[in-house]
């Protein structure tokens, strides 16, 4: 082959090849060194925001690549925060919805309908970017149903929405989240009720259904109750675990929590106990007086009722028929006649009234039930051995005793508190064999690792001395010396068939003599500086 002839006739070529083989790894492993760390920039971007983001990427000289399979774009870790910040200003990445944003290019002499069509594809943006934002959560989408609004109350209708997510690979998500979203959504439309909006999955799973049990329980609830049982539990433990020990008491608390809320309005009426008291609320009186009335007489009919005569009176009374003053009064008082009198009073006091309005919130406790539980005293005897003694009727009163004020018992809500002295069940431990060396799990890593280890230097060996040695002896040395033996090899074939191995193997050290004289002597023609480099190294090892 031409270049193996080459490779022959210039020793240096190789050294040459693998210098610049050399050269050519440390240029490539510092390249790579300086290579810019990158980092991700966003993942699961829809396809619009994709190359929104590229474009402008690209206008602000930025370098980015994908990620294995696409799921991410990446750009040096060093301008992550700077990339973001820039595409923030932009509006990017817009997850695929609208918000707010719609409303800011209107054009002039938009139609009422248009202007609520978009305010409601705003507000149902609005409400998926911020649902996007959990974390279980990849996507989702908002629809809200908004009636027109009426002059009349019976004509009114509430609005209701519905909610589909879909979820991360691998993800869940529970009834507290789900409770958000609800309230989420129910705080942000007005008159949105949370028992109308649905939550649906990607799966077609009705998510909002453990919302609207019967009993009106939510997350929340339950969460609460379970904090006021592990409420009282650290109480309890806490003030007896000074007495018995941190390991000898054990208890457990029931709650009944009552989550209804109540309220009561009283108005009582009561009378007016004693007297002179009561404030009078209104006093009328009434009277009246007839004197000097002449009674009605005669038959009815229209011959009785006739006015009066005129009265006749002379023009002069004799002086001698006028009596006194005295006379006449007492002449008007016998000729008077019957009088009438009537009088009428009503009085209106004020009633005793009192009006009571009591509001109970929910979250009280109806019942609550404790169980104690409490191990046996240990004691060490004269002997040093250990024992178990039960505790005395004076002691179990004294914890008793503690537990109830910890708890605040109060025998009329229905409250019970059970104590019990009871020596705990230990687990003897389990005396396992000792495992032999080889079956021990430190060691069988440790011989994985060495095992791969021999295996890479048997492997990297066996490359060197049968495949890479030979090459390099093969075609390296020169075959020149061949052709001048050949002659003496064919002339002394028999002799060599005849005097067995060791006259072969002295023929081949023969030979092997020969070329690496006869290339010696090429080297020592083509560049004789070599040579002399080589014979004063010797001559300054055999002085030394």
């Amino acid at each position: 082959m031409p270049f193996l002839d080459q490779l022959r006739a210039n020793p240096r070529l190789p050294l040459m090849i693998g210098a610049s083989a050399a050269i050519a790894a440390i240029a490539a492993l510092w390249l790579w060194s300086r290579a810019p760390d990158y980092g991700v920039l966003y993942t699961n971007l829809s396809d619009r925001d994709g190359g929104a983001i590229i474009a402008s990427l690209q206008q602000m000289n930025i370098p980015y690549k994908f990620a294995a399979g696409g799921g991410a774009l990446l750009v040096a870790a060093n301008k992550v925060p700077e990339a973001r910040l820039r595409l923030a200003s932009q509006g990017l990445p817009k997850g695929g919805t609208v918000g707010f944003e719609l409303m800011d290019n209107q054009k002039f002499g938009t139609s009422q309908f248009a202007e609520q069509v978009n305010y409601q594809r705003a507000l149902e943006g609005e409400l998926a970017r911020s649902i996007n934002s959990i974390s279980a959560v990849d996507s989702a989408r908002v629809h809200l149903a908004l009636p027109k609004p009426s002059l009349f109350v019976r004509e009114q209708k509430k609005p209701s929405a519905s909610v589909i997510l879909t979820l991360h690979r691998g993800r869940t998500i529970d009834e507290g989240q789900i409770s958000a979203i609800v309230h989420l959504i129910s705080s942000s439309v007005p008159e949105l009720s949370a028992k109308s909006i649905t939550v649906v999955d990607q799966a077609g799973n009705l998510l909002s259904a453990a919302n609207a049990g019967t009993r009106g329980l939510d997350v929340s609830q339950l969460k609460y109750a379970q904090e006021i049982e592990q409420g009282y539990i650290r109480r309890i433990e806490a003030i007896l675990q000074p007495i018995v020990g941190a390991s000898n008491v054990h208890a457990q608390v029931a709650a009944d929590i009552d989550f209804s809320i109540v309220e009561n309005t009283d108005e009582k009426y009561r009378p007016n106990q004693e007297p002179g008291s009561a404030a009078i609320r209104s006093q009328q009186s009434g009277e009246s007086n007839q004197q000097g009335a002449n009674p009605p007489g005669g038959v009815p009919g229209a011959l009785s009722n006739q006015p009066p005569a005129n009265p006749v009176a002379p023009i002069v009374t004799p002086a001698a028929n006028q009596p006194n003053a005295a006379q006449q009064k007492a002449n008007g008082q016998a000729n008077s006649g019957p009088s009438n009198t009537r009088k009428d009073g009503t009085t209106n006091y004020e009633l005793d009234r009192s009006i009571r309005h009591v509001q109970q919130g929910a979250g009280g406790i109806k019942r609550l039930s404790v169980a104690v539980v409490v191990n046996y005293r240990g004691s060490v005897d004269a002997q040093g051995k250990r024992t178990a003694q039960a505790l005395s009727a004076t002691e179990l009163e004294q914890i008793q005793n503690l537990v109830k004020e910890s708890m605040g018992f109060n025998a009329e809500r229905g409250d019970s508190l059970n104590v019990v002295n009871s020596p705990f069940a230990s687990t003897p431990p389990i005396d396992a064999p000792e495992l032999p060396l080889w079956r021990q799990p430190d060691n069988i890593e440790l011989a994985k690792a060495l095992g791969q280890y021999l295996l890479l230097g048997a492997l990297a060996l066996y490359l060197w001395l049968a495949v890479l040695r030979p090459l390099l002896r093969k075609y390296l040395h020169p075959a020149q010396a061949a052709p001048l033996v050949a002659g003496k090899a064919g002339a002394s074939s028999s002799s060599f068939d005849a005097a067995g191995p060791q006259a072969q193997a002295q023929a081949q050290q023969e030979q092997r003599h020969l070329e690496n004289i006869k290339y010696a002597q090429e080297i020592s023609a083509k560049d004789p500086q070599v040579v002399a480099v080589l014979m004063k190294h010797w001559m300054g090892k055999n002085d030394g």
